[in-house]
């Protein structure tokens, strides 16, 4: 079993940065893909970054590309999504998830799941 907790959310202002961490407890994640995602309200939860087990491949959802920066240190068994310029649509609650399978997976069928974390972004 592995649970993933994130951190690192809160308000900032159109412009501003932030970066979110999720940690993995349970076993390693060294080999699991990893993902962020996020749900506004009244909206589904989409993928906003993925990551496969080795940090080679990575991909961004087309609204996040040039903006955020997804990494991850498997020497400390995290994942962090750095975000820039963050604009008033990017408010959402952003979760965190992991998959067993190594390669990147742009599905929402993880296998783990954080509670996720609100960003705010104020205009």
């Amino acid at each position: 079993q592995v649970h993933v907790v994130e951190s690192g959310g809160g308000l900032v202002q159109a412009g501003g940065s932030l970066r979110l961490s999720c940690a993995a407890s349970g076993r390693t994640v060294n080999d699991y893909a990893m993902g962020w995602f996020r749900q506004a309200p009244g909206k589904e939860r989409g993928i906003v970054a993925a990551i496969d087990w080795s940090g080679g491949t990575t991909y961004y959802a087309d609204s996040v590309k040039g903006r955020f920066t997804i990494s991850r240190d498997n020497g400390k068994n995290t994942v962090s999504l750095q975000m820039n310029s963050l604009k008033p649509e990017d408010t959402a609650v952003y979760y965190c998830a992991a998959d067993s399978r190594h390669g990147i997976v742009l599905s929402s069928r993880y296998d783990y799941w954080g509670q996720g974390t609100q960003v705010t972004v104020s205009s």
